[in-house]
């Protein structure tokens, strides 16, 4: 009688524990994208969404908004530190002078790929915790492939740059200008007519856009210098206070699934990339490899651009001259 009386306590437990799990209020969080549902990024953020669900056995359902359909693309952070949304995903970019320290990843560095560019965007901040994050619960950053000089005419090198209005984000003007460029501030949504109505004579922005954004139906010549190569860095964040209200559980799930995604999204990145050079030569866009010598000439014309980087970070305090060391030793030794 006393086991039957043990198990039937056990038994009891077991379903009154059970049924805490299984009726136990469902987390709902709302994330706000930048990309448009069809695009590869939107898919695999959509993915990460559908994949935290499914390790959470149900208890965390994540409603996926595309293109900025919940707020504005410049004020999804701000979004995000206020609770307006759960999660925000953009490009640093959007909030210049918000992030000084992270804005190394727009210095021409020499970015080889998306790959490099992610994983380096990710050890950056786990290696200098910069505080300019401490608002929001950082998820994790991925970044684009290198950015790259893309014109209407045919030209043989960099040097034909000078006189050309070329679209450049405010963070990357300087490159245009170094080569005697005029830098052209446009949002990448403006780009295709303003290509086609004669605004500007190129674009400053990694391949993607070429086939993703249908910049090539416009686009002469692909120069492959990558001494001006920077990267596009985004990030994924979630507010503070909701972050912390997470079961400890789900919050490790969480950390496990964007350890993994930085792998996943870096890899979209050369995809994305690869898909585009195949377009490239699919419409006929002649592709100028730099030589050696020319790869040297810009590089130096970049160096101004790094050291003032390094001169406005040091002057407020922050670790500039470190982060760009780190930066240029891990592309160094990674592709």
């Amino acid at each position: 009688m006393r086991n039957l009386w043990r198990w039937g306590g056990v038994a009891l437990i077991f379903t009154l524990c059970f049924s805490f799990l299984a009726f136990a209020d469902v987390i709902k969080l709302r994330l706000s994208d930048q990309f448009p549902p069809s695009h590869k990024n939107f898919l695999s953020l959509d993915q990460w969404c559908k994949e935290l669900e499914k390790r959470t056995n149900g208890q965390v359902k994540v409603t996926h908004y595309p293109a900025n359909a919940l707020v504005p693309i410049t004020k999804t952070y701000d979004a995000v530190v206020s609770g307006t949304v759960d999660i925000g995903t953009t490009l640093i970019a959007y909030s210049p002078g918000r992030f000084p320290l992270s804005e190394f990843l727009s210095l021409p560095l020499g970015f080889k790929s998306g790959y490099q560019a992610t994983k380096l965007a990710n050890e950056y901040y786990k290696k200098f915790r910069p505080k300019e994050w401490e608002e929001t619960k950082v998820l994790f950053f991925h970044a684009s492939g290198p950015g790259v000089f893309q014109v209407k005419k045919d030209i043989k090198s960099l040097d034909e740059i000078k006189g050309l209005r070329i679209k450049a984000n405010a963070e990357n003007a300087d490159i245009v200008r170094q080569l005697g460029g005029a830098p052209v501030t446009l949002p990448i949504t403006e780009t295709y007519e303003a290509l086609q109505r004669g605004i500007i004579d190129g674009v400053l922005l990694p391949i993607e856009p070429i086939k993703g954004w249908k910049l090539g139906d416009h686009l002469k010549t692909v120069v492959l210098n990558h001494a001006v190569s920077y990267t596009t860095a985004m990030y994924v964040v979630m507010n503070k206070k909701v972050w912390e209200s997470l079961p400890k559980e789900v919050q490790q799930v969480i950390e496990k699934l964007c350890e993994e995604w930085i792998e996943y999204q870096g890899k979209l990145w050369n995809e994305l990339d690869e898909e585009a050079m195949a377009y490239i030569k699919e419409k006929g866009i002649k592709v100028v490899e730099a030589t050696p010598e020319e790869y040297k000439k810009v590089e130096a014309l970049m160096k101004p651009i790094i050291d003032n980087y390094i001169k406005e970070t040091t002057s407020k305090g922050l670790p500039g001259d470190q982060v760009v060391k780190f930066a240029q030793e891990f592309i160094r030794s990674t592709k």
